[in-house]
Parts: structure tokens; sequence; C-alpha cells
């Protein structure tokens, strides 16, 4: 599988993966690194282990973004690391990766490429993050952030301050349109609205090259004006149909963004 370091500053750098245009973040401090996802399964993980051994000899501290297979799954090739995550986040990976696999094969099926058959057990994180924290690495903190419900209903975001840069998980997409498949099209705008307010110099997504805050700014405004399109759908102004015509993103999209709007009824920041 191509895959390739790209350092975005001293000490700071994505790992880019052509299989699903995976981007998965390493930042390193005096004493530690934190790893930000960790691929699709225990086999990816060792890949992705052995290449930060190739970087640093630090320990490891794991972030996950959130719990789809392709961030979460190749976690225990880090044990006994640390593991943050959010608490959704683990709940949802405590249920015993069902849904991850399920995924996970139906994504291999798809391109046409072998995955093992046997479930992945996941590991389930250790550590929550149930509001910001600043994690010491010696010499270097990060912060980890949850910015609220957008892409899923627990994604965290990575922010280097003494670098400006941002690993955002899949809450930014490059490359592609954004996954609405466990989204809150309502509240999503808001969630990337909050990662601007760290002005960050370099935006890392869960897909695809890093971007300037110039793109992250763009997405955001277009993920706004499908927020009101599903807004104006939820007040019978506006059809499915009407809504997709409107929509600044694929049909596909939006109509996955649109059967998510009905799926929950309402935005998670109305429910909680």
């Amino acid at each position: 599988m191509t895959a390739r370091w790209v350092e975005l500053a001293d000490g700071v750098l994505v790992r880019r993966y052509a299989e699903l245009d995976l981007s998965v973040g390493l930042v390193i401090g005096g004493q530690g690194a934190l790893v930000v996802d960790t691929r699709s399964d225990p086999h990816q993980g060792a890949e992705l282990r052995a290449a930060i051994r190739q970087v640093t000899p630090q320990p490891c501290t794991v972030l996950l973004t959130h719990a789809h297979f392709d961030h979460c799954l190749g976690t225990a090739a880090f044990l006994p690391a640390t593991v943050w995550a959010h608490p959704r986040c683990r709940d949802d990976l405590a249920r015993g990766g069902a849904a991850q696999h399920a995924e996970a094969l139906a994504w291999s099926r798809d391109h046409g490429m072998p995955r093992d058959a046997v479930p992945v057990r996941p590991v389930v994180p250790d550590h929550l993050v149930t509001k910001d924290v600043d994690v010491d690495l010696g010499g270097r903190r990060v912060r980890l952030i949850h910015p609220g419900p957008g892409h899923t209903d627990h994604d965290l975001a990575v922010w280097s301050p003494d670098t400006g840069v941002l690993f955002a998980g899949d809450l930014v997409e490059q490359g592609a349109d954004p996954d609405f498949s466990d989204a809150f099209p309502l509240d999503w705008p808001t969630a990337v609205t909050e990662l601007l307010r760290m002005t960050p110099r370099t935006v890392v997504p869960g897909h695809g090259d890093p971007v300037a805050p110039d793109f992250v700014v763009t997405q955001r405004d277009h993920l706004s004006v499908l927020a009101d399109l599903c807004r104006a759908v939820l007040a019978a102004e506006l059809d499915h149909d009407a809504a997709v015509s409107l929509s600044p993103f694929a049909p596909a999209t939006t109509y996955a963004a649109l059967a998510r709007l009905h799926a929950r009824g309402q935005p998670l920041s109305e429910i909680e």
C-alpha cells in the first residue's frame, strides 16, 4: 500500500495512504508522541507503528478522532499506550466492533480488496475527552477538542498551538464530499466554526491532503447551505428533490444528509 510521511512543521507529520485516501497524524514532543488515528485493522496499525518508529523512539499516546473502522481498528498495535477518545466513541467501541467490522468488509468488497473475515475486537479507549484536554508530550502541548456533533456525535480534533496545525478528523474532507452516514447535518457547520476559532495555519482532514484555512471556510459555508436546506425540508418548505437541486454537494451526499435528518428528527444539540 502506497504511504508517505509529510512534515507539516518540526515534529508534526501526517502519513498519507492511498487506501481510502486516509491521513493519519503524528505530533512528537521531547518525552512522547501523539498518534492521531490508527488505520483499519491490527495489521495496518502495526505498519503504522513501525513507520512511526522510523521517525521517533518516543512512547506513543493514541487519539481516536471517531469510531469509524478506518480510523480506529488498528489501535491494538499500540498497546499498552494510553488511548484517548470521546465517551460516545468509547461506548461505540465497547459494543464489540460489529458495526465497524461490517463497514470494513463492505468497503473491501466494494473495492475488490481482500480483508480478513474474522472480526477485529476493538480496543476500548481508557482516557475520555469530556471537555478540552491538554496533553503534555514533553516541551510541547497538544489540545484535544470536541467541537460538537458533526460527522458523528463524538468527533475529536487535535490542535498543536505552537505550530498552528489542526488535525480535524472527518469533520473536514478534501478530495471528496463529506460523509453523512452517521452525521448531524444541522450541527456540522457549528462544529467546523469551532475549529476555525483556533485560527489554524494548516488543517489536516481525515481523508485527503492538508489544506489552508480558506478551504475549511468554504467547506463550512457549503455545510451551512446544506443545513439550511435541511431545515427547509423539515419545515415542509422544500421537498427532497428540490433540496438536492439546490445543494452545493453531489446528489448522493445530499440524500444521505436528508436521510440522517429524518433518522434523528432534530439536531443533537437540541436533544442533549
